[in-house]
Order: C-alpha cells, then sequence, then structure tokens
C-alpha cells in the first residue's frame, strides 16, 4: 500500500514538474496570452521591413516567442537573426513600447487540445535602425524560414499589408515608437482606410495618450 502510495506521489510530482516546465516553455501566463517580440525595423530613408510569409503571400513584421527566463531584449536579438539574419551590430535599438500590447487570436486559430490553451499575444514591440546594407538580410538561420522576402514600405502601410487581426497593436505599436521616427509628428493616418478603422485606432491612440500622461 506505501510503495502503491509512493509511486502515485512520485507519478504526480513528475507530471507536475513537466506541466509547469512545458507552462513556462511556452510563457503562456494565466490568463493564456503568450509573451512575445516584435521588431520594427527602419532603413535610412525612414521605411519600414516587411517580410513575406513563406506559407502564405502575407507580409508582416518579424516576430517570435520569448523563451523561458528570457529577458524581452535578449529574445528580440535571438528572433532578429533567427528570422533575418541580423546581429546587434546590424542595428541600433531606437525605442521600446512602455508596455505589453495584446491581441487575441480568432477561435479558428486557436489549438484547443494544446496545454496550456493560448488565446493570443502578449507583445513588446522594439524599434530599430537598420546601420548595415540591406543585402546583409538573409533567411538562412533556422531550419523552418519564416520569411522568403522582404520589401520596404511606408509608415502605415505594415497596418494595412498585416493579417486583420493584428492591426490594432500594428497601429499602436507604431503610434507609440513612431515618435522615435518623426519627432515633429507621426504622417497622417491614410485617408484610403476604412472609417471604421480610424475611429477604432484614433481611440487606442488617445487612450494612450492619457496612461502616458499621468
Amino acid at each position: 500500500m506505501r510503495k502503491h502510495l509512493l509511486s502515485l506521489w512520485i507519478v504526480g510530482v513528475i507530471t507536475s514538474r513537466s506541466e509547469s516546465k512545458h507552462m513556462s516553455d511556452e510563457c503562456i501566463d494565466f490568463e493564456g496570452y503568450r509573451a512575445n517580440v516584435g521588431i520594427i525595423l527602419m532603413n535610412s530613408e525612414k521605411k519600414l521591413m516587411l517580410g513575406g510569409r513563406v506559407d502564405s503571400r502575407g507580409w508582416q513584421f518579424p516576430q517570435g516567442g520569448i523563451l523561458m527566463n528570457e529577458k524581452p531584449i535578449d529574445a528580440m536579438f535571438r528572433e532578429l537573426h533567427e528570422e533575418i539574419g541580423l546581429s546587434d551590430a546590424d542595428v541600433n535599438v531606437l525605442s521600446v513600447t512602455s508596455d505589453w500590447l495584446r491581441y487575441e487570436l480568432p477561435k479558428k486559430y486557436i489549438r484547443q487540445n494544446s496545454k496550456p490553451i493560448c488565446i493570443g499575444q502578449k507583445q513588446q514591440w522594439f524599434l530599430l535602425r537598420l546601420l548595415s546594407d540591406t543585402n546583409v538580410i538573409n533567411f538562412d538561420n533556422c531550419v523552418d524560414p519564416e520569411f522568403n522576402r522582404i520589401k520596404w514600405v511606408d509608415f502605415w502601410s505594415p497596418v494595412n499589408e498585416v493579417i486583420y487581426f493584428k492591426r490594432r497593436v500594428y497601429a499602436r505599436a507604431l503610434y507609440e515608437l513612431g515618435h522615435s521616427i518623426f519627432p515633429e509628428g507621426l504622417p497622417e493616418l491614410p485617408k484610403t482606410w476604412p472609417k471604421s478603422w480610424i475611429s477604432v485606432f484614433e481611440k487606442d491612440f488617445f487612450k494612450y495618450e492619457k496612461i502616458s500622461n499621468n
């Protein structure tokens, strides 16, 4: 009986540690958000880099998960190297968002069988200036590349290019970090955007300004 109870206790401890380690490795918080970093890379002409995804015709900024016990800035430099082949010597960090920016995944993208369940991302965003030539960018530093092409676009263009459920986070990150690029004032929001987008984004900007001024 004692041996049986001891065996159950050992199995319970091992299972608990395994589940705890899995949760830590995934860096998913108690609300279900996965810790993540996003990278906005700017060239000398104040254009921003978008990567073309290997698995689709979509475009997005480089981004990636934060590993267990990893600092956001270390995760950023790791992802920078893995996704587009750059090192800290190739860039200058201009700014970083003051807090986590969150987005939720649509239900069809949530993996219900995974433990813990990830419902979305909480991201810390970094604005970088490219110091090296653009030809140093490459996709040869990981087994499964995220991108296979890049393009340089105007300031607000990434919001229009990215998949729909990331648009608010992109707009919010650009608004907060963009003042490091345009201290005299950000470019106007494109008039071609739907009014519903602009209304939502402007409310987000107002909330950020209200919080940052307190």
